[in-house]
Protein backbone atom coordinates (compact mmCIF):
# COMPACT_ATOMS: atom_id res chain seq x y z
CA UNK A 1 0.00 0.00 0.00
CA UNK A 2 1.21 3.89 -0.82
CA UNK A 3 1.30 5.70 1.78
CA UNK A 4 -1.11 9.11 2.03
CA UNK A 5 2.00 11.26 1.85
CA UNK A 6 3.74 9.57 -0.92
CA UNK A 7 -0.05 9.05 -2.79
CA UNK A 8 -0.19 13.21 -2.30
CA UNK A 9 3.31 13.65 -3.58
CA UNK A 10 2.14 11.41 -6.63
CA UNK A 11 -0.36 13.26 -7.27
CA UNK A 12 1.47 16.73 -7.00
CA UNK A 13 3.69 15.80 -9.36
CA UNK A 14 0.99 14.75 -11.74
CA UNK A 15 -0.54 18.11 -11.47
CA UNK A 16 2.40 20.23 -12.51
CA UNK A 17 3.92 17.90 -14.94
CA UNK A 18 0.43 17.72 -17.32
CA UNK A 19 0.13 21.37 -18.32
CA UNK A 20 3.87 21.46 -19.39
CA UNK A 21 2.76 18.94 -22.45
CA UNK A 22 -0.34 20.56 -22.91
CA UNK A 23 -0.10 24.57 -22.72
CA UNK A 24 0.64 26.37 -25.54
CA UNK A 25 4.18 26.80 -27.10
CA UNK A 26 4.93 30.61 -27.20
CA UNK A 27 6.69 32.34 -30.22
CA UNK A 28 7.16 35.81 -29.42
CA UNK A 29 6.90 38.05 -31.83
CA UNK A 30 8.83 41.58 -32.24
CA UNK A 31 8.67 44.11 -35.10
CA UNK A 32 7.97 47.57 -36.02
CA UNK A 33 4.80 47.65 -36.76
CA UNK A 34 4.25 51.48 -36.33
CA UNK A 35 7.66 52.61 -38.54
CA UNK A 36 6.97 50.62 -41.18
CA UNK A 37 2.81 50.11 -41.05
CA UNK A 38 2.91 49.26 -44.80
CA UNK A 39 4.70 46.28 -44.89
CA UNK A 40 3.98 44.87 -41.35
CA UNK A 41 0.37 45.51 -41.06
CA UNK A 42 -0.07 42.69 -44.03
CA UNK A 43 2.54 40.90 -42.48
CA UNK A 44 0.59 39.96 -38.83
CA UNK A 45 -2.26 39.40 -41.31
CA UNK A 46 -0.61 36.64 -42.73
CA UNK A 47 0.65 35.43 -39.15
CA UNK A 48 -2.59 35.35 -37.66
CA UNK A 49 -4.10 33.47 -40.30
CA UNK A 50 -1.51 30.69 -40.23
CA UNK A 51 -1.68 30.86 -36.49
CA UNK A 52 -5.33 30.05 -36.84
CA UNK A 53 -4.98 27.19 -39.63
CA UNK A 54 -2.04 25.38 -37.48
CA UNK A 55 -4.13 25.22 -34.10
CA UNK A 56 -7.32 24.61 -36.30
CA UNK A 57 -5.40 21.24 -37.59
CA UNK A 58 -4.22 20.50 -34.07
CA UNK A 59 -1.31 22.78 -33.65
CA UNK A 60 2.43 21.06 -33.79
CA UNK A 61 4.47 18.68 -31.47
CA UNK A 62 0.20 18.00 -30.15
CA UNK A 63 0.19 21.51 -28.52
CA UNK A 64 -1.08 24.65 -29.86
CA UNK A 65 0.95 27.62 -31.11
CA UNK A 66 -0.07 31.21 -29.15
CA UNK A 67 2.25 34.12 -30.15
CA UNK A 68 2.77 37.11 -28.02
CA UNK A 69 3.83 40.17 -29.98
CA UNK A 70 6.18 43.57 -29.43
CA UNK A 71 6.36 46.48 -31.05
CA UNK A 72 10.27 46.79 -31.08
CA UNK A 73 9.83 50.35 -31.80
CA UNK A 74 12.55 50.35 -35.28
CA UNK A 75 15.60 50.83 -32.98
CA UNK A 76 18.19 48.46 -32.37
CA UNK A 77 17.84 49.13 -28.76
CA UNK A 78 13.80 49.20 -28.31
CA UNK A 79 14.35 45.72 -30.30
CA UNK A 80 16.94 44.05 -27.43
CA UNK A 81 14.72 45.03 -24.95
CA UNK A 82 11.39 44.01 -26.31
CA UNK A 83 13.53 40.28 -27.15
CA UNK A 84 14.72 40.06 -23.26
CA UNK A 85 11.01 40.87 -22.02
CA UNK A 86 9.85 38.15 -24.67
CA UNK A 87 11.94 35.58 -22.99
CA UNK A 88 11.94 36.72 -19.28
CA UNK A 89 8.45 37.87 -18.32
CA UNK A 90 7.01 36.22 -20.85
CA UNK A 91 8.99 32.66 -20.90
CA UNK A 92 8.56 32.62 -24.90
CA UNK A 93 9.67 29.21 -26.46
CA UNK A 94 10.97 31.05 -29.91
CA UNK A 95 11.82 34.70 -31.39
CA UNK A 96 10.23 35.59 -34.72
CA UNK A 97 10.13 38.90 -36.76
CA UNK A 98 11.76 42.14 -36.77
CA UNK A 99 12.03 43.87 -40.25
CA UNK A 100 15.28 46.66 -40.42
CA UNK A 101 18.48 45.30 -41.08
CA UNK A 102 20.42 47.18 -38.27
CA UNK A 103 17.33 45.82 -35.82
CA UNK A 104 17.58 41.65 -37.05
CA UNK A 105 21.68 42.04 -36.62
CA UNK A 106 20.55 43.50 -33.03
CA UNK A 107 18.42 40.53 -31.68
CA UNK A 108 20.20 37.84 -33.45
CA UNK A 109 23.19 39.16 -31.49
CA UNK A 110 20.98 38.57 -28.48
CA UNK A 111 19.47 34.95 -29.39
CA UNK A 112 23.17 33.95 -29.46
CA UNK A 113 23.89 35.27 -25.89
CA UNK A 114 20.52 34.00 -24.73
CA UNK A 115 20.58 30.68 -26.66
CA UNK A 116 16.77 30.62 -28.22
CA UNK A 117 15.94 29.91 -31.72
CA UNK A 118 15.25 33.19 -33.46
CA UNK A 119 13.64 33.32 -37.23
CA UNK A 120 14.50 36.40 -38.86
CA UNK A 121 11.25 36.92 -41.01
CA UNK A 122 12.31 40.06 -42.72
CA UNK A 123 15.68 41.69 -42.47
CA UNK A 124 17.39 41.47 -45.70
CA UNK A 125 20.84 41.81 -44.51
CA UNK A 126 23.74 39.43 -45.95
CA UNK A 127 25.70 39.77 -42.25
CA UNK A 128 22.38 38.05 -40.47
CA UNK A 129 23.72 34.58 -41.99
CA UNK A 130 27.26 34.83 -42.85
CA UNK A 131 29.45 37.44 -41.21
CA UNK A 132 27.30 37.78 -38.20
CA UNK A 133 25.67 34.49 -38.48
CA UNK A 134 25.25 32.44 -35.05
CA UNK A 135 23.91 28.94 -34.35
CA UNK A 136 20.72 30.02 -33.21
CA UNK A 137 18.97 32.52 -36.08
CA UNK A 138 17.78 31.69 -39.41
CA UNK A 139 16.43 33.99 -42.12
CA UNK A 140 13.56 33.43 -44.39
CA UNK A 141 13.40 35.63 -47.02
CA UNK A 142 15.96 35.82 -49.96
CA UNK A 143 18.83 38.74 -49.39
CA UNK A 144 20.27 41.68 -50.65
CA UNK A 145 22.88 39.69 -52.25
CA UNK A 146 20.62 36.89 -53.55
CA UNK A 147 17.89 39.70 -55.03
CA UNK A 148 20.78 41.66 -56.30
CA UNK A 149 21.83 38.95 -58.09
CA UNK A 150 18.98 38.25 -59.85
CA UNK A 151 18.78 41.36 -61.45
CA UNK A 152 22.22 40.99 -62.41
CA UNK A 153 21.94 39.20 -65.95
CA UNK A 154 19.06 41.57 -67.00
CA UNK A 155 21.61 44.57 -66.57
CA UNK A 156 24.65 43.15 -67.87
CA UNK A 157 22.48 42.37 -71.28
CA UNK A 158 22.32 46.17 -71.44
CA UNK A 159 25.91 46.57 -71.36
CA UNK A 160 25.22 50.47 -69.79
CA UNK A 161 28.61 51.42 -68.89
CA UNK A 162 27.98 54.47 -66.58
CA UNK A 163 26.01 53.62 -63.54
CA UNK A 164 24.58 55.90 -60.45
CA UNK A 165 23.20 54.29 -56.87
CA UNK A 166 20.63 55.58 -54.62
CA UNK A 167 20.30 53.41 -51.71
CA UNK A 168 18.81 54.49 -48.01
CA UNK A 169 22.08 55.13 -45.68
CA UNK A 170 21.87 52.07 -43.64
CA UNK A 171 22.61 48.43 -43.43
CA UNK A 172 20.62 46.91 -46.10
CA UNK A 173 21.20 49.86 -48.19
CA UNK A 174 24.64 49.60 -47.53
CA UNK A 175 24.57 45.75 -48.23
CA UNK A 176 22.56 45.87 -51.48
CA UNK A 177 24.93 48.19 -52.89
CA UNK A 178 27.87 46.81 -52.10
CA UNK A 179 26.27 43.71 -53.30
CA UNK A 180 25.25 45.22 -56.69
CA UNK A 181 28.77 46.64 -57.63
CA UNK A 182 30.79 43.77 -56.84
CA UNK A 183 28.40 41.57 -58.96
CA UNK A 184 28.05 43.88 -61.50
CA UNK A 185 31.78 44.16 -62.13
CA UNK A 186 32.17 40.30 -62.24
CA UNK A 187 29.68 40.46 -65.17
CA UNK A 188 30.60 43.60 -66.80
CA UNK A 189 34.00 43.94 -65.91
CA UNK A 190 34.34 48.29 -67.71
CA UNK A 191 31.33 49.40 -65.45
CA UNK A 192 31.74 52.70 -63.83
CA UNK A 193 29.92 54.21 -60.50
CA UNK A 194 29.90 57.70 -61.35
CA UNK A 195 27.42 58.97 -58.59
CA UNK A 196 25.74 57.81 -55.53
CA UNK A 197 23.62 59.12 -53.28
CA UNK A 198 23.05 57.51 -49.69
CA UNK A 199 20.09 59.70 -48.11
CA UNK A 200 19.05 58.82 -44.40
CA UNK A 201 16.49 56.14 -44.15
CA UNK A 202 12.68 58.08 -44.26
CA UNK A 203 14.90 61.39 -44.73
CA UNK A 204 15.48 61.61 -48.13
CA UNK A 205 15.38 65.22 -49.75
CA UNK A 206 14.29 63.46 -53.34
CA UNK A 207 14.90 67.04 -55.46
CA UNK A 208 18.66 67.03 -54.48
CA UNK A 209 18.94 63.61 -54.59
CA UNK A 210 17.46 63.58 -58.33
CA UNK A 211 19.30 66.34 -59.89
CA UNK A 212 22.66 65.28 -58.62
CA UNK A 213 22.18 62.02 -60.47
CA UNK A 214 20.71 64.27 -63.31
CA UNK A 215 24.06 65.97 -63.32
CA UNK A 216 26.04 63.03 -63.18
CA UNK A 217 24.10 61.95 -66.90
CA UNK A 218 24.64 57.90 -65.57
CA UNK A 219 23.63 55.34 -68.23
CA UNK A 220 21.58 53.28 -65.74
CA UNK A 221 20.54 53.51 -61.88
CA UNK A 222 20.75 51.27 -59.48
CA UNK A 223 18.43 51.92 -56.17
CA UNK A 224 16.95 50.26 -53.01
CA UNK A 225 14.78 52.59 -52.27
CA UNK A 226 11.27 51.81 -50.79
CA UNK A 227 8.31 52.68 -48.99
CA UNK A 228 8.08 56.90 -48.91
CA UNK A 229 11.52 57.37 -50.06
CA UNK A 230 10.71 55.87 -53.16
CA UNK A 231 7.44 57.42 -54.03
CA UNK A 232 9.30 60.81 -53.27
CA UNK A 233 12.01 59.47 -55.38
CA UNK A 234 9.57 58.69 -58.30
CA UNK A 235 7.54 61.37 -58.22
CA UNK A 236 10.56 63.92 -57.97
CA UNK A 237 12.15 61.40 -61.06
CA UNK A 238 9.28 61.37 -63.29
CA UNK A 239 8.71 65.10 -62.41
CA UNK A 240 12.08 66.28 -63.32
CA UNK A 241 12.39 63.63 -66.35
CA UNK A 242 14.90 61.37 -65.00
CA UNK A 243 13.55 58.60 -66.19
CA UNK A 244 12.83 59.23 -69.39
CA UNK A 245 16.44 57.77 -70.99
CA UNK A 246 18.07 56.48 -68.15
CA UNK A 247 16.90 52.93 -67.33
CA UNK A 248 16.24 51.94 -63.61
CA UNK A 249 17.14 48.82 -61.21
CA UNK A 250 15.48 49.06 -58.15
CA UNK A 251 15.18 46.19 -55.21
CA UNK A 252 11.63 45.87 -53.87
CA UNK A 253 9.85 48.06 -55.81
CA UNK A 254 7.48 45.64 -57.36
CA UNK A 255 6.40 44.63 -53.87
CA UNK A 256 2.46 45.60 -53.53
CA UNK A 257 2.83 47.91 -50.00
CA UNK A 258 5.33 49.98 -52.15
CA UNK A 259 4.06 49.60 -55.98
CA UNK A 260 0.04 50.28 -55.12
CA UNK A 261 0.67 53.45 -53.55
CA UNK A 262 2.62 54.82 -56.69
CA UNK A 263 -0.56 54.78 -58.70
CA UNK A 264 -0.95 56.38 -62.72
CA UNK A 265 3.25 57.44 -60.81
CA UNK A 266 4.55 54.63 -61.79
CA UNK A 267 7.79 54.43 -63.97
CA UNK A 268 7.46 51.94 -66.47
CA UNK A 269 10.51 49.77 -67.41
CA UNK A 270 12.02 49.67 -64.35
CA UNK A 271 13.14 46.05 -63.59
CA UNK A 272 12.45 45.11 -59.77
CA UNK A 273 11.81 42.70 -57.72
CA UNK A 274 8.32 41.97 -56.04
CA UNK A 275 4.90 40.31 -56.08
CA UNK A 276 2.15 40.01 -58.75
CA UNK A 277 0.38 38.53 -56.28
CA UNK A 278 -2.94 38.25 -58.81
CA UNK A 279 -1.18 36.43 -61.47
CA UNK A 280 0.54 33.82 -59.40
CA UNK A 281 -1.50 30.61 -60.40
CA UNK A 282 0.16 27.46 -58.89
CA UNK A 283 -2.28 25.79 -56.85
CA UNK A 284 0.07 26.59 -53.25
CA UNK A 285 0.18 29.83 -54.16
CA UNK A 286 -3.72 29.85 -55.16
CA UNK A 287 -4.61 28.31 -52.21
CA UNK A 288 -3.09 30.77 -49.76
CA UNK A 289 -4.60 33.65 -51.67
CA UNK A 290 -8.12 32.56 -51.48
CA UNK A 291 -7.71 31.30 -47.53
CA UNK A 292 -6.17 35.13 -47.00
CA UNK A 293 -9.04 36.98 -49.15
CA UNK A 294 -11.77 34.71 -47.05
CA UNK A 295 -10.21 35.88 -43.80
CA UNK A 296 -9.24 39.32 -44.45
CA UNK A 297 -11.49 40.84 -47.36
CA UNK A 298 -8.15 41.79 -48.95
CA UNK A 299 -5.37 40.77 -51.17
CA UNK A 300 -2.29 40.11 -50.20
CA UNK A 301 0.93 41.42 -49.92
CA UNK A 302 4.28 40.68 -49.80
CA UNK A 303 4.71 41.02 -46.06
CA UNK A 304 1.29 38.60 -45.77
CA UNK A 305 3.19 35.97 -47.53
CA UNK A 306 6.41 36.62 -45.49
CA UNK A 307 4.21 36.41 -42.10
CA UNK A 308 2.50 33.78 -43.15
CA UNK A 309 5.66 31.38 -43.90
CA UNK A 310 7.24 32.38 -40.88
CA UNK A 311 4.90 30.90 -38.54
CA UNK A 312 4.65 27.55 -40.62
CA UNK A 313 8.06 27.62 -40.62
CA UNK A 314 8.39 27.83 -36.62
CA UNK A 315 5.52 25.39 -36.78
CA UNK A 316 7.57 22.64 -38.97
CA UNK A 317 10.35 23.08 -37.17
CA UNK A 318 8.69 21.77 -33.86
CA UNK A 319 7.06 19.26 -35.44
CA UNK A 320 10.38 17.72 -36.94
CA UNK A 321 11.57 18.14 -33.31
CA UNK A 322 9.23 16.97 -31.88
CA UNK A 323 9.97 19.66 -29.32
CA UNK A 324 10.02 23.28 -28.04
CA UNK A 325 13.51 22.53 -26.65
CA UNK A 326 15.66 25.13 -28.25
CA UNK A 327 18.48 22.49 -29.07
CA UNK A 328 16.29 20.40 -30.22
CA UNK A 329 14.74 22.94 -32.81
CA UNK A 330 18.07 24.25 -34.00
CA UNK A 331 18.70 20.61 -35.63
CA UNK A 332 15.51 20.40 -36.77
CA UNK A 333 15.83 23.40 -38.86
CA UNK A 334 18.78 21.88 -40.77
CA UNK A 335 17.46 21.03 -44.18
CA UNK A 336 13.96 21.31 -43.15
CA UNK A 337 11.96 20.78 -46.53
CA UNK A 338 8.71 22.63 -46.16
CA UNK A 339 6.02 24.64 -48.65
CA UNK A 340 5.28 28.15 -49.14
CA UNK A 341 2.58 30.27 -51.31
CA UNK A 342 6.03 30.67 -53.54
CA UNK A 343 6.73 26.66 -53.54
CA UNK A 344 8.71 24.54 -52.00
CA UNK A 345 11.79 25.87 -49.28
CA UNK A 346 14.85 24.09 -47.99
CA UNK A 347 16.68 25.62 -44.98
CA UNK A 348 20.40 25.72 -45.65
CA UNK A 349 22.09 24.05 -42.66
CA UNK A 350 25.37 25.63 -44.05
CA UNK A 351 24.06 29.16 -43.50
CA UNK A 352 20.83 29.11 -42.28
CA UNK A 353 19.02 30.65 -44.92
CA UNK A 354 16.16 29.30 -46.96
CA UNK A 355 15.90 28.89 -50.52
CA UNK A 356 12.76 31.00 -51.10
CA UNK A 357 12.97 32.90 -53.93
CA UNK A 358 11.54 36.13 -55.46
CA UNK A 359 9.91 37.64 -58.75
CA UNK A 360 11.66 39.79 -60.99
CA UNK A 361 9.83 41.95 -63.39
CA UNK A 362 9.40 45.04 -64.74
CA UNK A 363 6.87 47.95 -63.49
CA UNK A 364 3.76 49.10 -66.26
CA UNK A 365 0.86 50.94 -65.67
CA UNK A 366 -2.45 49.22 -66.21
CA UNK A 367 -5.55 50.96 -65.71
CA UNK A 368 -3.65 53.66 -64.05
CA UNK A 369 -1.88 51.41 -61.51
CA UNK A 370 1.19 49.99 -61.25
CA UNK A 371 1.26 46.18 -62.57
CA UNK A 372 4.68 43.80 -62.65
CA UNK A 373 5.01 42.22 -66.32
CA UNK A 374 7.31 40.30 -67.86
CA UNK A 375 7.91 38.87 -64.62
CA UNK A 376 9.25 35.11 -63.64
CA UNK A 377 10.34 33.56 -60.19
CA UNK A 378 14.14 33.85 -59.63
CA UNK A 379 14.34 30.35 -57.13
CA UNK A 380 16.78 31.62 -54.26
CA UNK A 381 19.27 28.25 -54.10
CA UNK A 382 20.57 29.71 -57.89
CA UNK A 383 21.51 32.92 -56.39
CA UNK A 384 23.98 32.28 -53.76
CA UNK A 385 27.75 32.83 -53.73
CA UNK A 386 29.41 28.92 -53.65
CA UNK A 387 29.99 27.27 -50.26
CA UNK A 388 33.69 28.51 -50.18
CA UNK A 389 32.66 31.82 -50.33
CA UNK A 390 30.65 31.65 -47.32
CA UNK A 391 32.35 29.27 -45.14
CA UNK A 392 35.18 31.89 -45.32
CA UNK A 393 32.22 34.53 -44.28
CA UNK A 394 30.71 32.31 -41.74
CA UNK A 395 32.98 32.93 -38.75
CA UNK A 396 30.88 30.90 -36.41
Amino acid sequence: MIPRIALSVLFLLAATAAPAQTRPIKIGELNSYKVFPAFLEPYKKGWQLALEEINAAGGAAGRKLEIVSRDDGGTPGDAVRAAEELISREKVNVLMGTFASHVGLAVANLANQRKILFLAAEPLTDKIVWENGNRYTWRLRPSTYMQTAMLIPEAAKLKKKRWAIVYPNYEYGQSATASFKKLLRKAQPDVEFVAEQAPALGKIDAGAVVQALIDAKPDAIFSSLFAADLQKFVREGNTRGLFKSTVVFNLLAGEPEYLDPLKDETPEGWWVTGYPWSEINTPEHRKFRDAYQKRWKDYPRQGSVVGYSSVYSVANAIRRAGSADTEKLVEAMKGLEMQTPFGPIVWRPLDHQSTMGAYVGQLAKKGGKGAMVNWRYAEGDKYQPSFEEIRALRKE
